[in-house]
């Protein structure tokens, strides 16, 4: 599947390749493929898909893979509505720099929990250096999810990611938490 992908040398700035994976939605067997084995290798129920790419490759597992019970959206700033204490925010370390992400506990709690855990997957577009699957994983995993005064934890169960830059060694970083699965190693 990577050779379908495209290069950008020095993009968004000097010293960077950027990988773009847009060829991946440019052909509808191509794409089914991409799904089917994005679908394998998510085993959660809940899908932590950061925007906007991540978006993408989740939402289509709600149809396509029955154990998919959820896609709990992370955004960047301002773009997700929120009652007072549903917000997390993340400090994100990329490979050109720190961001913020968003999520809502809510979203956490609406998806499926396993005992007294919601076992997530972390589906993302690009593992580079791991910084933003890194700090979503830690935010993930210290937080507490209460519906009807009962306390549920947060469980990693896997890192999907759809390419995976090998040089910038982020799987090395995330094995750390939970098993790293990329669709393509380039």
């Amino acid at each position: 599947m990577k050779e379908v992908l495209k290069y950008y040398k020095d993009f968004p700035k000097e010293g960077i390749v950027f990988v773009d994976i847009i060829p991946y939605l440019q052909n509808k067997r191509v794409f089914q493929e991409l799904i089917s084995q994005v679908a394998d290798a998510c085993s959660a129920a809940n899908i932590i898909a950061p925007e906007a790419r991540g978006f993408l490759f989740a939402a289509p597992l709600l149809i396509s893979a029955p154990h998919v019970e959820s896609v709990v959206p992370v955004r960047k700033s301002g773009k997700l509505p929120f009652a007072e204490g549903d917000l997390c925010e993340v400090v994100i370390e990329k490979e050109y720099g720190s961001d913020k992400l968003y999520y809502r506990i809510s979203d956490i709690a609406a998806g499926k929990a396993v005992g007294d855990t919601f076992e997530v997957t972390i589906l993302d577009d690009v593992l580079a250096t791991g910084g933003t699957a890194e700090g979503l994983a830690r935010s993930l995993e210290s937080r507490k999810i209460v519906i009807e005064g009962k306390e549920y934890g947060v469980k990693v169960k896997e890192f999907v990611f759809i390419v995976e830059i090998a040089e910038l060694a982020g799987r090395e970083r995330l094995e750390k938490i939970a098993p790293v699965k990329s669709i393509a190693i380039i």
